[in-house]
């Protein structure tokens, strides 16, 4: 999963360039502005998906931990595991197996993107469910891993 993550980071690179391009395409080459936007849009996807199961694993997203500050690192990690086994477990259980079939269909059928039938749309739905798989793992770690570990 490591190298997964490791690997989406220079995702971010790609989506600003496209993002980046797609004004000179649509204003100089009168073309392929609305293609970089939908290559942009499951770039950016897929990105979305491996930067939130990064940033989780690394403890550095937004937490509102104002009255968490003042619980000793034992009660903090209680209320980590407590909250994994309570909302992220079943949440992105649910997720997982409801999305599936949608997944597959569009997978299977390479659905494109509805306004421009371009190709690619699939690749959005897949990192969604790929994100929540992703936190289903990262929440059943973090429940196996042993008391001492951060």
């Amino acid at each position: 999963m490591e190298a997964l993550i490791g690997a989406g980071r220079w995702l971010v690179l790609p989506v600003g360039l496209l993002l980046f391009l797609q004004w000179p395409l649509r204003e100089m080459a009168h073309a392929y502005s609305v293609q970089a936007n939908d290559l942009a849009q499951w770039l950016f996807a897929l990105y979305v998906s491996l930067a939130l199961t990064d940033a989780t694993r690394e403890r550095s997203h937004l937490a509102a931990d104002t009255f968490a500050q003042r619980y000793s690192p034992a009660a903090r990690r209680l209320l980590a595991r407590a909250a994994a086994l309570c909302c992220l477990v079943p949440w992105s259980l649910f997720i997982v197996v409801e999305a599936w079939p949608s997944v597959a269909q569009s997978v299977g059928q390479l659905e494109s993107f509805p306004e421009t039938y371009d190709p690619g749309y699939f690749i959005v739905r897949t990192s969604a469910w790929l994100l929540a798989l992703l936190v289903l793992l990262q929440a059943l770690l973090d429940l196996l891993r042993p008391r001492g570990e951060r």
